[in-house]
């Protein structure tokens, strides 16, 4: 057997969502013969000292891996930082690596996908992200898994040669779009991205994922991603840092193991369609708007 990618895991404040992401994650195929790093933020006031305490004592538990490395910062570096830093260390030490965040659950054949995947096109300098998670497509035209410009971030992989482009700079990344690069990069307009590109040039938000996948992008790379979703997120409960309540993730988890993978490495028309249409679809009808504004409002 070739040795297992290493599994990178981000934490902070709230340890019964990781204490079930390692529940699952353990119970994946490879997970006992697998090394797993977990990088766990710092408190970033005195109100979430506690929270982040109990986090590193999950943590501390006996877990099934093969062996557990613990980054326990010492102040808060905030995700983003975070998973800078993380990713770029592990890249070093193994050139590839699984990464997921402490509000995802694996389904038990998901490692299994990722460690096939970073090996089947562990080659292929186009393909530079691999995704777990897909929202509730339309599947009626798509394989098991298809070739995307769409860069999953909730759960995925990568190797060494794709992360190397990564592009921290937002104002280096802004300077190489044109209005053409923009319609691309956001499905015609139809999700926001560029929104979360302009919010983060100007400190609004702080967002790793978007930097990532307007990396890759900007570099002319592609996603392999399933058609069905491989992990499941808990984590827009309104617990989060980054998320509100939020139910566009909500997503059928597939059960059987990913058999089939692409080998036209351009990428899927059907897949674009697909995406393009639920972004276009997202945000529901009135009612359903107006209820979330609503209940996140009230948080």
């Amino acid at each position: 057997m070739q040795q297992l990618s290493p599994i990178i895991l981000f934490a902070y404040n709230r340890p019964e969502h990781t204490q079930r992401a390692l529940e699952a994650l353990q119970k994946n195929v490879g997970a006992a013969e697998s090394t797993l790093y977990v990088f766990a933020d710092g408190a970033k006031h005195d109100g979430a000292k506690q929270s982040v305490q109990q986090v590193r004592d999950v943590l501390k538990r006996e877990w099934a891996f093969k062996a557990v490395h613990i980054i326990a910062r010492d102040r808060n570096w905030g995700l983003a930082n975070n998973v800078m830093d993380g990713v770029g260390q592990v890249m070093k030490e193994h050139g590839r690596a699984i990464v997921l965040e402490d509000d995802v659950l694996f389904a038990p054949h998901t490692l299994q996908y990722f460690n096939e995947a970073l090996i089947r096109y562990e080659k292929e300098e186009k393909i530079m992200h691999v995704g777990g998670f897909m929202y509730e497509l339309d599947r009626s035209g798509l394989d098991e898994t298809f070739v995307t410009r769409y860069v999953a971030s909730q759960a995925w992989a990568t190797w060494s040669r794709a992360w190397q482009h990564f592009e921290p700079n937002i104002d280096q990344i802004i300077a190489q779009f044109d209005e053409a690069k923009i319609a691309a990069f956001t499905f015609d307009h139809t999700m926001n991205f560029w929104r979360t590109i302009l919010q983060q040039q100007k400190g609004e938000v702080d967002s790793w994922a978007v930097r990532w996948y307007a990396s890759v992008f900007l570099k002319g790379g592609l996603a392999i991603e399933p058609s069905q979703s491989l992990i499941e997120n808990i984590g827009h409960d309104g617990s989060g840092v980054h998320s509100g309540i939020n139910t566009m993730f909500e997503t059928s988890i597939r059960s059987t193991p990913i058999t089939r993978f692409p080998m036209d490495l351009t990428e899927n028309p059907a897949g674009y369609a697909a995406l393009r249409h639920f972004f276009k679809h997202r945000k529901g009808n009135l009612f359903q708007r107006a209820y979330r504004f609503a209940i996140n409002k009230l948080r």
